[in-house]
């Protein structure tokens, strides 16, 4: 119902931003101009959102990057009803902390089944007009989302009261009918164990797959009646900015048939699943809007012996437009304490993330790893500085540091993520965990003692960082007024108290070196597609625009104005109302060739050395031309 309006809505943007151009180049008066804190192409860029040519665009037809948060493990637990927040205040205090704190753009916002439909057949609509409240906040704040109908090990319904382990998903009345034994998982030293080893789990999970009591149906019954809530609820630009849905968390057969291969299980049962949940996406008003589906959870794990076939190899080109490559990574060998001694260094996944641009290009679609993390605490923690440095340089190139500069053309796309998670309860929760009285959890994400929440809040009630600053508020591009070509970013985060600089500019160009010294830096290459509207890298916090240095082809300066068409570098607000800003670079040209070096120090650079290394960064770009 709502997909008309969003397309008049669009129209109407398009009319909307000619004006406003024409109003700058004086040609109409000030009433044409759009309103304060967004400018002539931002509504028309948040107008949609579709997968073209292996990336994603926005309205303008940019190449968007998402990064962000799950919001959040909150949804797993009990005492707020399945719901990410307590309340919608908590809603917009965590949103605002995501953009200007986390530098995220995006969210994959989590949904319990078990309290969307409690009882079979019946959909409880309060708790789907708090989810849509609690969404509308980040929405609201220029946040691009992404539901999630969340499962971990099937259900918390499977696990009694004195269990070492819970889980979340699926609601009582399912686990009821299927009769499934008490739950163990043995000698278990990770909850993930549960997926292939308790009995209970891996039961109830095959019959979800052959729909055994028409479970799945229900499910499939109750996200589209989900979906279609929330595009009758959400305003048409609101609903704009979700962009999608993932339609399950880390799928597994559970068990597998006699001589049934786990690709035989993803062609066979979770294809066909994927195929049903996107005509249900499609009778809720979703057609535009891709499904984010994910493979065999194992299909890309990092030890051997739990590594599984998959990928949706079977469905081939079959993704296209209509669904996204989606998958998740964790270092298992970091997590496990015994397969991974010492730290990860420069380039550890680069394969991992490789793999995941092959198959998403390999299957006609963009890619997003919508999960990765480490924990913060326990006796593996003091590898997460380095793991989370070395996944999120791997999401920005294929390369490591030590070779980028010298194999541009090898450095594929930028990956979209989402880490796990955003929790602001982190430390503060009160979950009795299976229902048990004498077993309430307060520590960490309250959940199988995991504690990966990037946020928490302090005494006060403010949101404050878990970790490094430097790591999680990058530069990245946002919108891509074309193709990108490479981009890095060096972070310069902090192992203690070593800096970690894995790329550091090349003595072969000694002015850029000096210009860049020992700040953080990112450089973008990308070829332009003619449009009038910038270019937006979102800017850190830490990165002061009076103080912020850009070296270009547009241009070489050291502070950054305010924007105005026609100006080539810039700096603005980011849409949403926040403290959030963004660098915004308007290239002339088809096919053109363009590169942009941005980086930040507390010494003002002479002219002579921007123009040194703008000559130096020109030559380099030249030389890297090959593209």
């Amino acid at each position: 119902m709502a997909k008309l309006p969003v397309r008049l809505l669009g129209v109407l943007l398009l009319v909307t931003a000619s004006l406003a151009a024409s109003a700058a180049a004086g040609g109409l008066s000030s009433a044409a101009e759009p309103p304060p804190g967004r400018l002539w192409f931002d509504d028309r860029a948040a107008a949609s959102f579709t997968v073209e040519d292996g990336r994603f665009v926005d309205g303008l037809g940019r190449e968007v990057v998402l990064r962000g948060y799950n919001v959040s493990g909150e949804t797993k637990l009990e005492e707020t009803g399945g719901l990410p927040f307590a309340s919608v205040a908590d809603a917009e205090k965590s949103a605002a902390a995501l953009r200007t704190l986390g530098g995220g753009n995006a969210a994959r916002f989590l949904l319990s089944w078990a309290h969307a439909e409690p009882a079979r057949g019946q959909i409880d609509h309060a708790y789907l007009a708090a989810v849509t409240a609690q969404m509308r906040a980040f929405l609201r704040a220029g946040i691009r989302v992404y539901p999630d109908f969340h499962q971990d090990l099937f259900s918390r319904h499977l696990f009694h009261g004195g269990s070492w382990y819970t889980g979340d998903g699926a609601p009582k009345w399912v686990v009821e009918a299927g009769g499934y034994p008490r739950e163990s998982c043995g000698i278990c030293f990770f909850w993930g164990q549960n997926i292939t080893q308790n009995q209970a789990v891996t039961r109830a999970t095959y019959d979800f797959w052959h729909n055994r009591g028409g479970i799945q149906d229900a499910f499939l019954t109750t996200a589209q009646t989900t979906m279609s809530y929330l595009a009758e609820h959400l305003t048409p630009a609101e609903f704009a900015g979700v962009v999608g849905f993932d339609p399950y968390n880390e799928p597994h057969a559970g068990t597998y048939d006699s001589g049934q291969s786990s690709r035989a299980w993803e062609r066979d049962l979770l294809w066909p699943f994927y195929e049903k949940f996107r005509a249900r996406m499609d009778a809720a008003g979703w057609h535009d809007k891709p499904a984010f589906v994910e493979p065999n959870l194992f299909w890309n794990a990092n030890l051997d012996f739990q590594k599984q076939e998959g990928g949706l190899l079977d469905a081939g080109s079959a993704l296209g437009p209509s669904y996204v490559f989606n998958t998740h990574f964790y270092d298992q060998k970091a997590i496990s304490g015994i397969f991974m001694w010492g730290n990860a260094k420069d380039g550890q996944y680069a394969g991992d993330f490789g793999r995941v641009r092959d198959r998403a290009a390999g299957a006609g679609t963009a890619a997003i790893v919508s999960e990765f993390g480490h924990p913060l605490t326990g006796t593996v923690s003091d590898k997460a500085p380095t793991v989370m440095k070395a996944m999120y340089q791997a999401l920005d190139s294929r390369l490591p540091g030590a070779s980028w500069w010298s194999r541009p053309q090898d450095l594929g796309p930028v990956l979209s993520s989402t880490q796990w998670q955003w929790d602001i309860y982190n430390g503060r929760h009160h979950e009795p965990m299976n229902g048990n009285p004498d077993k309430v959890l307060t520590a960490g994400d309250a959940w199988n003692d995991e504690d990966l929440s990037a946020v928490r809040l302090d005494d006060t009630g403010t949101p404050v960082l878990r970790q490094d600053a430097r790591l999680l508020d990058r530069l990245y591009p946002s919108a891509t007024a074309g193709r990108v070509l490479a981009f890095t970013y060096e972070d310069r985060s902090r192992d203690g108290s070593t800096t970690l600089t894995w790329n550091p500019v090349p003595v072969s160009l000694p002015h850029v070196r000096e210009l860049v010294g020992s700040g953080q830096y990112g450089l973008l290459l990308w070829r332009s597609d003619g449009s009038a509207a910038p270019t937006e890298l979102h800017l850190p916090a830490s990165f002061g625009p009076e103080r912020t240095t850009v070296v270009s082809d547009l241009g070489a300066l050291h502070g950054l104005p305010p924007y105005e068409v026609g100006t080539a570098i810039a700096v603005e607000p980011e849409p949403g109302g926040t403290a959030s800003r963004r660098v915004l670079l308007t290239a002339d040209g088809v096919g053109t060739l363009h590169y942009a070096l941005i980086t930040q120090g507390e010494v003002r650079p002479s002219q002579q050395m921007l123009s040194a290394a703008r000559d130096e960064l020109a030559a380099w770009a030249r030389a890297s031309s090959v593209f």
